[in-house]
């Protein structure tokens, strides 16, 4: 974003898709109020898990507050309280810490199942204030129940 200090701590919320959108992660399965729809993952798509939970252990200075996978996409909030230093002791600015995240998730996950399945983008958004983050965590929350309305829904 035009004039945002990326060297300040701050909430995103991020979105990588796989390859070509093609739903490998898995499907929404449910169809009703007692069968809330809901993500059924596949072995890309629990690869996928495993590594996001991995990395909400081990992070310091970054948090994966919420997310969603999605058959064809991922969505993150995350949560950066502060400066890592990089190899010089210099600060790396935060906006470094994001690609590097998304990379790490990528890159596991491709080499777990022995293919490249993700797009080479994603989509960031800064989260400007907690109306906007409570607004987000509850699209996540509901995105498996919205999915057919979903942008990333193949049509």
């Amino acid at each position: 974003m035009k004039g945002y200090d990326y060297n300040e701590a701050g909430a995103y919320f991020l979105t990588f898709c796989t390859k070509d959108k093609c739903a490998v992660l898995g499907k929404i399965v449910g169809r009703g109020i007692l069968d809330a729809p809901c993500i059924q993952l596949s072995e890309y798509g629990k690869i996928t898990l495993e590594t996001i939970e991995f990395l909400r252990k081990r992070n310091h200075g970054i948090n994966i507050d919420k997310y969603a996978i999605m058959p064809n996409h991922v969505h993150l909030i995350v949560v950066i309280h502060g400066l890592n230093s990089g190899a010089s002791g210099m600060p790396r600015p935060t906006s470094a810490m994001i690609p590097k995240l998304i990379s790490s998730v990528k890159r596991f996950v491709n080499k777990q199942a022995g293919l490249d399945i993700w797009q080479r983008s994603y989509h960031d958004h800064i989260i400007r204030d907690h109306a906007e983050y409570q607004r987000i965590w509850q699209y996540i929350d509901e995105n498996p129940q919205s999915w057919m309305e979903d942008c990333y829904y193949p049509k």
